[in-house]
């Protein structure tokens, strides 16, 4: 049950799960299950690592490009304390991204979206010219899209084909599976809602025939699936893509992964996080929808301070980052801007109610 969690710490378990899984499932990302088993036995904490091969021995607990890139829709959700489109964001990217995080805390394509938005495209057009239709990058961080529309499952849904146009063309595939993940963080966060009504407002708000069909078929097939030792070995049989650009990185394998694991463990925001980083193949991605999700339902009390804390502190010490607020402060900062859409809605109808 969770009746007793709050709204405040649904924002909380969101944005912990985002960060906190990223960080760990980063250090073994695009590894194999085998070779995580083999290196690890089970990756259960924080490690540092390495990313591009730009030499940098990043602390345990450092975020990544996904994390980076949710860093401005969230900063822009903090400054118009309302829903966002995609100009409100082009102009945080232009805005907040350093310059010295090229190639530290970003993929190459982005280096590109950025320069065509600094010379003024339209925001909606930028997505046009990534070369990536299917990719996951919008449906691994579009969590703060889900929580500014907290209870709004088809607000939420509205808002990433918006947002998503600054990554991926209008209407394409990657940005319909990203409204997987918003319409989830939405429906979790409404009064009583379970596993059940999550996976039920996938069904009913996202595209069937793209989407839903193959969620469905991930979640049959790895009905009997007890931990995630069962459920990648599963997954063996549908995803084994390789040999191309982001070949672990579709949308459709992370997110219904991501989605798989939610329903294994029953929305636990550590064990969504733990079957998530040991997964195997693009897993900081999975283990943020999937920890995301879980932490949008259940909250952040399953998961140990410490992991909280070293997050905290890999930011504060990160010289790339486009936000060095804490977890609570982006948590809170998102959280106080729906309370003020709230009450900008309620004296709406209150005026109106009063003609």
């Amino acid at each position: 049950m969770t009746s007793n969690v709050t709204l405040r710490d649904k924002f909380l378990g969101c944005i912990a799960g985002a960060h906190i899984g990223s960080a760990m499932g980063a250090a073994v990302e695009g590894w194999s299950y085998q070779k995580i088993e083999e290196t690890y036995g089970t990756v259960d904490r924080p490690l540092s690592y390495e990313h591009y091969n730009n030499g940098w021995k990043r602390e345990p607990g450092t975020t990544e490009d996904g994390i980076e890139r949710q860093k401005l829709m969230i900063t822009a959700i903090i400054e118009k304390q309302d829903r966002v489109n995609a100009e409100d964001v082009k102009n945080m990217w232009i805005r907040d991204i350093k310059p010295i995080s090229i190639g530290m805390v970003s993929e190459p394509f982005e280096a590109t979206l950025l320069a065509m938005a600094k010379s003024g495209i339209p925001a909606r057009d930028l997505g046009k010219y990534c070369d990536y239709a299917g990719l996951n990058s919008f449906a691994r961080s579009c969590h703060p899209i889900g929580l500014i529309n907290a209870g709004d499952v088809k607000g939420a849904k509205e808002d990433v084909l918006e947002v998503g146009q600054l990554y991926q063309t209008s209407n394409s595939r990657g940005l319909k599976w990203a409204t997987v993940t918003a319409v989830s963080i939405a429906a979790a966060t409404t009064p009583n809602a379970t596993v059940d009504s999550v996976i039920g407002a996938i069904y009913d708000n996202c595209d069937q025939d793209l989407v839903v069909k193959e969620i469905d078929k991930g979640l049959k097939h790895t009905a009997n699936c007890t931990d995630f030792r069962e459920l990648r070995v599963a997954f063996d049989d549908i995803y084994s893509g390789k040999g191309t650009p982001y070949a672990f990185a579709s949308a459709n394998e992370v997110v219904t992964k991501g989605i798989s694991i939610f329903r294994m463990v029953k929305g636990n925001l550590k064990e969504a996080m733990i079957s998530g980083v040991n997964l195997g193949r693009d897993i900081d991605c999975i283990t943020a929808v999937a920890s995301g999700i879980s932490g949008s339902l259940t909250g952040v009390s399953s998961l140990p301070e410490e992991w909280i804390k070293q997050t905290d502190y890999a930011t504060s010490v990160n010289i790339y980052t486009n936000s060095q607020r804490t977890i609570k402060e982006t948590a809170d900062g998102l959280f106080d801007a729906y309370q003020a859409r709230l009450a900008r809605m309620q004296n709406f109808i209150k005026e109106m109610a009063s003609v």
